[in-house]
């Protein structure tokens, strides 16, 4: 069986008949909408029919198949996958399900959904064994910045990697089967966070149902290579615990060189805490003091922040609790946003919030009353020039910080932000996230770096396993 160089889909299989459920404003058959996006950005050319060509539910998405395809020349063997309502002998009537045919090739899917593991699958095989299939479920707006930059073709990439978009409609355990890894955002499907319970992180996070049914899976399935394992993301939700473990950035510190390094912070529990002045103190922290959730992300208000410039305002915070009281750094309005993707490291140059003066002189005609913001909407941002002369970066210090980082959190695709204190030089990583966008790094060099991380991870995981075995 060949692979597939085209899809052309029938009027049938997008156009509802009168008796067909029609979904929303879209004027789709059932389903139709699902494949229509997760085909879109498949590298698979499409050819639609002349009448949703006509159809109003075609003109606003006229820009996602604007480009007209030659799938007349047959290439190496590969297929143009027809789909239509009903047999392959076009009984549209009977209505049980679509057929997919091409030359010599006739095969019947219940489900729309289904057609994205067909064209997989047959990919699979005509790449041969040096081919690998990652399948991986995400947040759909995530996953349209990820698939719209090229990340997840259909068909092999240059270092032959084939993506499988899980879709929690169809059987779990049948999709596993055929993916040699699993990407995943577990970010994206946290219910709740509870930081106030004694008990290990992973049982203070609350999954969906549809994650916590693939944990299960995953746990049966040991051939598969998790990227990453669910253990591995626990830290990253937790302010407190990244700061502990950024601690150990002073290892890499040398004299003659800049420090990289944490914060300073404490955790508080109550913002009536009638020693919260003496902990300000001991944990060397003057003011104005950033304050940010314990819990860093998955959850609504985790972004819920406040700068705030007096001690005494402390009780007056909106900011959800427990939180990390971490320090200020004066930092010229400038944050380097470094994205680590498997053994290579790229970073980008971000406007900032303004040093503290700039701030506390804002603030003044409120009478210094707290700051409060969310970290993904309103950040203060400098209105200065952005001038990257301010400051020195060490790059090498940073990328031996990123390797360092790599090996504490065995993550194979995190980022992380560093600020530049004025005055001491110092590299301070202020916050860590897993799988970002890096949309900040050109598509050309950041998607194959994507695609190589993932590689490495999984011809590393299967050779350990190997090893041991």
């Amino acid at each position: 069986m060949g692979g597939v160089r085209g899809i052309v889909l029938d009027s049938s299989v997008l156009l509802p008949s009168a008796d067909d459920e029609v979904i929303g404003d879209a004027g789709l058959c059932s389903g139709a909408e699902f494949l229509l996006r997760k085909l879109r950005y498949s590298s698979i050319p499409i050819m639609l029919c002349r009448e949703y060509l006509m159809n109003r539910a075609f003109q606003a998405r006229r820009n996602v198949f604007s480009k007209r395809e030659d799938l007349s020349q047959k290439k190496n063997g590969s297929h143009v996958l027809k789909v239509i309502v009903g047999s392959a002998e076009r009984e549209a009537s009977s209505n049980s399900g679509y057929a997919v045919t091409a030359e010599m090739l006739s095969i019947s899917i219940n489900k729309l959904q289904e057609l994205p593991l067909l064209v997989c699958s047959m990919n699979i095989k005509a790449a041969g064994e040096e081919a690998m299939a990652v399948g991986y479920v995400m947040k759909p707006s995530r996953e349209e910045d990820f698939a719209k930059r090229g990340s997840f073709p259909l068909c092999p990439t240059q270092n032959g990697l084939i993506f499988l978009p899980l879709n929690y409609d169809l059987p779990i355990s049948s999709q596993l089967q055929l993916v040699d890894a699993i990407l995943h955002k577990a970010t994206d499907e946290i219910l709740a966070v509870d930081m106030t319970s004694p008990s290990e992180l992973s049982d203070k996070v609350t999954f969906t149902r549809n994650l916590q049914e693939l944990q299960r899976y995953v746990e049966c399935q040991t051939d598969c290579c998790i990227i990453d394992p669910f253990n591995n993301i626990f830290p990253i939700l937790d302010r407190m615990k990244i700061q502990q473990i950024l601690m150990g950035l002073e290892t890499l510190n040398t004299d003659g060189r800049c420090r990289i390094r944490a914060p300073s912070f404490f955790k508080v529990d109550s913002f009536d805490d009638p020693n919260l002045e003496q902990r300000l103190a001991e944990a060397k922290l003057r003011l104005p003091s950033i304050v940010k959730p314990q819990v860093a992300c998955g959850v609504s208000d985790a972004h819920s922040m406040a700068i705030v410039f007096k001690v005494d305002h402390y009780k007056d915070l909106n900011v959800p609790l427990p939180a990390v009281v971490q320090e200020y750094v004066d930092h010229s309005s400038l944050i380097y946003k470094f994205y680590a993707l498997g053994g290579k490291v790229f970073h980008a140059v971000k406007k900032s919030i303004p040093n503290s003066d700039t701030l506390m002189n804002l603030a003044a005609e409120k009478g210094l009353k707290p700051l409060h913001f969310d970290s993904l909407k309103s950040l203060p941002v400098s209105k200065e020039q952005l001038n990257v002369d301010n400051h020195k970066l060490d790059l090498e210090l940073v990328k031996d910080a990123a390797d360092w980082l790599r090996r504490a959190l065995d993550l194979t695709i995190f980022g992380f932000d560093v600020v530049i204190q004025e005055g001491s030089g110092d590299h301070v990583i202020v916050d860590v996230n897993y799988l970002p966008s890096f949309k900040e790094v050109p598509d050309d060099t950041a998607i194959p770096a994507f695609w190589d991380a993932l590689k490495e991870k999984i011809v590393s995981r299967k050779n350990q396993k190997e090893e041991t075995s």
